[in-house]
């Protein structure tokens, strides 16, 4: 039986590791962008997915951990692996239909998702009054640093809307299965894993389906990207995220994601010259704000 899920605050340990995370995946938004060119979405994915199983497979062996061992997370974990390919089929495919703005503010409901999920899964993790407010303060943050989005011009926007709340949904999904599961009782290592390998196959079979295809040898800058995503981020920063949410309350948990389109735009401005609006500023102070209404104790 998994232990029971908590619902600890985030202390100050924890709150500098997610802060940390998010500015990593800021720059990873970046790092696909810069690969795109060269290496279409869900190739990306697949062959991401694949060389960083190698990795933490290498990792887990050379520190002994059992992978094998049956320990009643087969089926919760092979859940999560298709939940973890379902996002990035929704998201990658989603964006060709709709635009990044509307997608971010989609995609990024997933924390509202965790909090509802929270509500009835996991006990003494639920949002009084002012932590609602700070999770809608630091959404409105979101609203401002990307724009408000024009009304859908026609059914194939609204599908792609559509596809991208389906991705903030498994995601959401995704984080509570882990916090309530027997994937709370193992390794960040080996939840990680699961969702890899599941979904390698899935993501290369989408590819396969939509018709993806390298035409020539990807550059260095692209190389250098998908390094990036695939060491780092994957292998590094997503294990690390696991823990923090088997450690901590999901839902607070889930808020400080909000910081991660923001450090995005940061990184695009310093990587890519992109101009920062002087709306940022203010995007930025009203989800600090809401982080700390999310974060303050009862």
């Amino acid at each position: 039986m998994p232990s029971s899920p908590t619902s600890r605050p985030l202390d100050t340990l924890g709150i500098a590791v997610v802060i940390g995370l998010c500015v990593c995946w800021g720059f990873n938004n970046v790092a696909i962008k810069l690969a795109l060119h060269d290496i279409p979405p869900l190739i990306q994915s697949a062959t991401r997915s694949a060389i960083a199983t190698i990795l933490v497979s290498a990792w887990c062996r050379a520190r002994g951990q059992p992978l094998f061992k049956r320990d009643g997370t087969l089926v919760a974990g092979v859940l999560a692996g298709v939940l973890f390919a379902l996002e990035f089929l929704l998201i990658y495919r989603g964006l060709l239909w709709t635009t990044v703005t509307r997608g971010t503010l989609f995609l990024y409901l997933a924390p509202f998702f965790v909090v509802i999920g929270s509500r009835w899964l996991i006990p003494g993790d639920r949002f009084h009054a002012s932590q609602w407010l700070g999770l809608l303060l630091s959404f409105i943050g979101i609203v401002i640093a990307f724009g408000v989005p024009e009304p859908a011009a026609d059914r194939r926007q609204i599908l792609g809307d559509l596809m991208l709340v389906g991705a903030a949904a498994a995601w959401a999904a995704t984080t509570l299965l882990i916090k309530v599961t027997a994937l709370n009782r193992i390794s960040a290592e080996k939840t990680l894993l699961y969702q890899l390998v599941v979904s390698v196959p899935l993501l290369a079979a989408g590819a396969l389906v939509f018709g993806e295809h390298i035409n020539a040898m990807p550059s260095a800058l692209a190389l250098g990207a998908f390094a990036y995503q695939t060491i780092w981020v994957v292998s590094v920063t997503f294990p690390i995220w696991f823990a923090l949410i088997v450690r901590y309350s999901a839902a607070r948990l889930s808020a400080f994601t909000f910081l991660a389109p923001i450090c995005g735009i940061a990184a695009g401005h310093f990587v890519l010259g992109e101009p920062l609006t002087p709306t940022f500023a203010m995007a930025a102070i009203l989800v600090a704000s809401g982080l700390v209404l999310v974060n303050r104790p009862r």
